[in-house]
Order: C-alpha cells, then sequence, then structure tokens
C-alpha cells in the first residue's frame, strides 16, 4: 500500500468531505482518514441543511463545483424558501434531509471520486518537519504522509458529553473522542480554548398526538439547491410540526437548574448564543411564557424524530418530565436525550485567508475546529481548506474569496480578522453587501472562478452560459418593448396597479411591487411567447430576471459601494510595518496589528480594536 498523498483530510463531517473532494477533483491524491465510514458526513444535530444565511453558503458551495447542494436535494424530504415575504437578499433555501440517505449519498460520491481514497482510523499526532505539515500518525500505528494535511475534527478533540451530572467522553453520543492533537499544536504555540454545543432528544413519532400540533409543508416548486439540471426531491416529502412550551414546562426545568451542567458549574466552556438550551431560555427570557418548537421528521420511512428548539443537557428523567407537560407529548417515548459537548477548537486568527496557519506551513483547519457552528460554515470553510490544500501542493494562485463576492468570503474574513468568543453562526446581517450575496446568483458570482480554478466542471459553466444568455434576452425584451395605455390599462387595474398616461417600456411596469413578470405575461402575449422560448428551468430563470428588474438601482447602487472599498482591499500592507514601533498608534491597535498581521488595510480597519486613527496613520505612513 502506498502511504503517500499528496493532501491528507482528517475527518470526515461536512467539512471534511467537501476539502477532501475538492481536492481530489481538481487532481490531487488524497486520502480522508475518518473514525467512522459509515457515519460519513454525519448529520450530528438537527437534519437540516441551510436556513437564514446558510442557505446561500449551500448554494455557493455549489456554484464553486462542491457537493452539499447536490447531496441535500437528493436527500430532501422537505424543502422550503425562508423569508419570500421580504425582499430577494434575505430569501434563504432550507431542506430536511434522510439523515441515513445523507450519509449514503456523501459515502457514494466519496468513494467513487477518481484520486480520493479512505482510511478509517483515528489520528493521534501530526508529523511536522521545520514546521511545515508532512503528514499523520494514526492509532493503529501507520504514519502517512502528504505535503498538505487539512484538520476537521468537528467535536471530537477532547470530547465531552454532559447529561445532568453523567459525563462521557466522546465527539458524539456511541464514538469517542480523539486525543493528542491539540496538546501537540499548543506546544507549537498554538492557542486554543473550549466551546460548547447541545443537541435535543430523540422522539418516537408513534408516541405524539400530531393532533395538537400546527402541521408546517414544505414548497412544491422548481427551488432547490445546485445549479445543476436535475429534478430534486425525489423522496416522500414530509411535513414538520409546531408547537410550545408552557409555563408549567418551564417550571419544571427552574426547579432542576441545580442539576444543569450549564448552572451547576460543571461546564465552563463558551455556549452558542443563538441556538440556545432550553434551559438557557427560560433563564435569559424568563418573561416569556412559551416558546416555540419544531418537530422535524429525520428520514422518510424512520419514526425519529428532531425537536428543534429543546436542546438540553438536565438529566434525563427532567427532560422527559418537562417534554410530558406538552399537550402533544404527554405519552411521550424518545430514543435518546439530548446532551451538551465540550470539545477544543483554535482561535481562527491563527490562520491566513486561505485558512492554512500561520505557525504551521501546509496544515489547514476547517470546521468546528475553527469555532465555528453549523454544517453549512463546515462545508464552506472545508471546500476553501481543500482547494488551497491542493493549490499548495500543485502550485498556482492562493484561492480566497472576498466580502463582496460571497458569504464564504465574509465567514472567513471574520474567523481570521476577528476571532471568535462564541460558536460563530452565519446570519445575512453580517454581510455588508447582502444585496449583492443573495441565493439566486450565486453562480454568476462563483461558477466561472470555480472553472478557472478546475473545480467546477464543464457542465457547470455551460449552463451558466445558457442562463445568462435566456436572461438577457428577456431583459432586453423589457426593457425595449412598449406598452400602450389603451391595451394594458384594464389588466392592469385588475392587478390591483394603477393605470398608465401615457406609454411606458415592459420594463418600467415590471418594477412596480404589484406586478411579477407571470402575471404581466397574461396580459403581453409578445412577452409570454419570448418566455416560453426558454428551453429549461424556465422558472429559475425568470425568477433571476425578475430580481434584476426590480432591484437594479439598489444592485448597481451596492456594487459601487464595494468597488469603493475594495480599493482599501487592493492596498497590501502585510510585511511592510514593524507595528509595535509607530508610537502613533493606540496601544491596542498595535497589539492586535502585531497578532493578525492583516494583509490589507480594509482588513486591518475590520479588526476589533483598530480606529479609523489608525487606519489614517498607516494610510499616511504608505504616502496615501
Amino acid at each position: 500500500m502506498n502511504f503517500k498523498y499528496d493532501v491528507i483530510v482528517v475527518g470526515a463531517g461536512h467539512a471534511g468531505c467537501e476539502a477532501a473532494a475538492a481536492a481530489a477533483n481538481m487532481g490531487s491524491k488524497t486520502l480522508l482518514i475518518t473514525m467512522d465510514m459509515n457515519k460519513i458526513a454525519q448529520m450530528s444535530c438537527n437534519p437540516a441543511v441551510g436556513g437564514i444565511a446558510k442557505g446561500q453558503i449551500v448554494r455557493e458551495i455549489d456554484a464553486l463545483g462542491g457537493q452539499m447542494g447536490i447531496v441535500t436535494d437528493t436527500t430532501a424530504i422537505q424543502f422550503r424558501m425562508l423569508n419570500k415575504s421580504k425582499g430577494p437578499a434575505m430569501w434563504s433555501p432550507r431542506a430536511q434531509s434522510d439523515r441515513a440517505q445523507f450519509i449514503l449519498k456523501w459515502r457514494g460520491i466519496i468513494e467513487n471520486t477518481d484520486n480520493l481514497f479512505v482510511w478509517q482510523d483515528t489520528v493521534t499526532s501530526l508529523i511536522i518537519e521545520n514546521k511545515t505539515a508532512t503528514g499523520v500518525k494514526t492509532a493503529m500505528g501507520v504514519n502517512f504522509s502528504a505535503k498538505s494535511v487539512v484538520l476537521t475534527n468537528g467535536t471530537f478533540l477532547n470530547g465531552l458529553m454532559h447529561i445532568g451530572k453523567t459525563q462521557l467522553g466522546g465527539g458524539r453520543v456511541s464514538e469517542p473522542a480523539s486525543f493528542g492533537i491539540t496538546e501537540q499544536l499548543r506546544e507549537f504555540g498554538f492557542t486554543t480554548d473550549r466551546m460548547k454545543t447541545g443537541t435535543p432528544a430523540r422522539i418516537d413519532g408513534r408516541s405524539v398526538d400530531f393532533s395538537l400540533m400546527e402541521e408546517q409543508k414544505g414548497d412544491d416548486d422548481f427551488h432547490k439547491f445546485s445549479y445543476l439540471d436535475f429534478a430534486p426531491r425525489t423522496l416522500k416529502q414530509l411535513s414538520c410540526w409546531i408547537t410550545y412550551t408552557n409555563e408549567e414546562v418551564h417550571s419544571t426545568l427552574r426547579d432542576r437548574l441545580d442539576d444543569s451542567p450549564l448552572y451547576n458549574g460543571q461546564i465552563k466552556s463558551i455556549g452558542p448564543r443563538y441556538c440556545p438550551s432550553i434551559e438557557t431560555k427560560v433563564v435569559t427570557f424568563a418573561e416569556k411564557t412559551s416558546h416555540q418548537l419544531f418537530l422535524e421528521p429525520e428520514g422518510e420511512s424512520t419514526q425519529e424524530y428532531y425537536l428543534n428548539g429543546f436542546s438540553s443537557s438536565l438529566p434525563l428523567h427532567t427532560q422527559i418530565e418537562a417534554l410530558q407537560r406538552i399537550p402533544a407529548f404527554r405519552n411521550i417515548h424518545i430514543y435518546r436525550p439530548g446532551y451538551a459537548i465540550e470539545y477544543d477548537f483554535f482561535d481562527p486568527t491563527q490562520l491566513k485567508h486561505t485558512l492554512e496557519t500561520k505557525l504551521i506551513d501546509n496544515l489547514f483547519f476547517a470546521g468546528q475546529i475553527n469555532g465555528t457552528t453549523g454544517y453549512e460554515e463546515a462545508g464552506g470553510q472545508g471546500l476553501i481548506a481543500g482547494i488551497n490544500a491542493h493549490i499548495k501542493t500543485q502550485g498556482g494562485d492562493e484561492f480566497i474569496l472576498k466580502r463582496d463576492e460571497a458569504y464564504i468570503g465574509v465567514l472567513i474574513d471574520d474567523l481570521v480578522t476577528k476571532g471568535v468568543d462564541e460558536p460563530y453562526r452565519m446570519f445575512t446581517s453580517r454581510a455588508e453587501y447582502r444585496i449583492l450575496l443573495r441565493q439566486d446568483d450565486a453562480d454568476a458570482r462563483l461558477t466561472e472562478k470555480g472553472y478557472n480554478m478546475g473545480l467546477a466542471k464543464r457542465e457547470r459553466i455551460d449552463l451558466l452560459n445558457q442562463k445568462k444568455e435566456e436572461m438577457n434576452r428577456i431583459i432586453d425584451f423589457t426593457a425595449n418593448y412598449s406598452l400602450k395605455p389603451e391595451y394594458i390599462n384594464e389588466g392592469l387595474e385588475k392587478l390591483g396597479t394603477s393605470p398608465l398616461k401615457h406609454g411606458l417600456k415592459l420594463k418600467d411596469v415590471i418594477t412596480r411591487p404589484q406586478i411579477s413578470i407571470d402575471s404581466i405575461a397574461e396580459l403581453v402575449p409578445a412577452f409570454k411567447a419570448e418566455l416560453d422560448k426558454i428551453p429549461n428551468r424556465k422558472e429559475e430563470i425568470k425568477e433571476a430576471c425578475e430580481i434584476i428588474i426590480k432591484y437594479d438601482g439598489y444592485i448597481k447602487r451596492e456594487q459601487l459601494i464595494a468597488d469603493k472599498i475594495s480599493r482599501l482591499e487592493n492596498i497590501q500592507i502585510k510585511g511592510k510595518f514593524n507595528y509595535e514601533a509607530i508610537l502613533s498608534l493606540s496601544t491596542e491597535a498595535r497589539q492586535k496589528l502585531t497578532k493578525i498581521n492583516p494583509e490589507t488595510i480594509a482588513q486591518a480597519s475590520r479588526i476589533p480594536g483598530v480606529s479609523p486613527n489608525d487606519i489614517s496613520i498607516l494610510l499616511v505612513l504608505l504616502g496615501r
């Protein structure tokens, strides 16, 4: 057996799978090392992909040539486009997936990707020579050598689970923790800390009274994650269900807080503010009499359900007693209780934007090891780490996405520039250019980049070019076709919009909030005929055209702002200053700039503690 590889990826979670597939698809001989081949891309928490801002990340992964969108579309048991009542910058796709099918689909991709090999084992240490990662050692005593190593350890580094006062070592239920790597990297000067996350009980659907819950069905339309042209959602589509906690539930939880690891001092690590446990909710939001819960199916044929909103580390009997206070769960049976898990992470300011570490060459971090939470954030990091690990071994320019190019760019820039003081979760509010970073246009933003570096295949660039051609044809038609009042006014009034006083271009009428492309097409036969010429992906292309027409002014204005800021992104400063010697900078700025060592003036301006005055001083020193 040949133990030499170009890229080794440690961990087969969402980050690891994307990293390994990307490196292999770009041509690197890649080894993916996992503790359990039967849990590749395991959905450790809820069996759902996407959501607010996270859905945009998945579409970006797909546009670049990654796999998460394809896997989700083909294993989805429910799909919804969230925030449709708001502007398109806020639309976010989300899908429930069949947990078992998701793993099988990913395993099929991994095992059938050229250049990609799998080894089932536990990595216990890295092989580091002259401050360069050159391989790994495993629990079986095997040494693997590589030109680049990507660590995607998830929650397994010194993982410790909590169920009340019971503590179990492990990265997930029934899966052992990983030891040795944290301690080794500390010796090389890495800063590490502990974080906490949690998960709720898994519920047997046969014990639930669904008649006491509100049904939430999925969408039945053309939307999906992948830009490839295939029919999504081939599995049986299932509903989610909504219920609420009540004062009895809260009282039960409050009475047992002394048994909660979160409140009795047992857990000391940092927990997620945006996905709190149910015991945290009843304390933090003491004035609330109820909290919304979502009962989400785990698969097409299983009775297992995930109770979103009820993460807990309280003792088993307390969790069951609290759940039984909810009418729909009065006869509840669970498969296993909720639990909290503590694990090691590394300060992400120790990384470059490529996700290569600053202290050790050719070593990359991706996923929860960087202090993030969520499959999507992990997948996005894994893709970028895998791409750059390949580039480091084969040569080429490093691949970095900017903040105005992708949510993935925002995510990584936030991590390496600002660091984390809690598990990082992506939100649309974190992106200053969210009108540019819509879920509908990720292919236009990124597919050419993916194709040019050899990750996205020819099929993707052909689909993008066809889509652009059709969009240009439709938009040009609307810009040049005139509507006359005598032929259109009656129809416009029926659509709830004011009649025309004089002739107007079709494009100007479509900008009205009461008008959609479909509704106006029914009144303008020539336009309907143009739309009918779209050969495939008709609904997707029509929606993309409508967004461009309606929001053209906003998009152009935001692009102008992004272009202005990008000038600062192009001013390189790395290696040009000894910050400690610039006494005109504030003390905090000198410390932070020395620690982060930013690449550009723009990155320096985003470092907490670096003021506009500090940036002005640097620009003066640069002669600008």
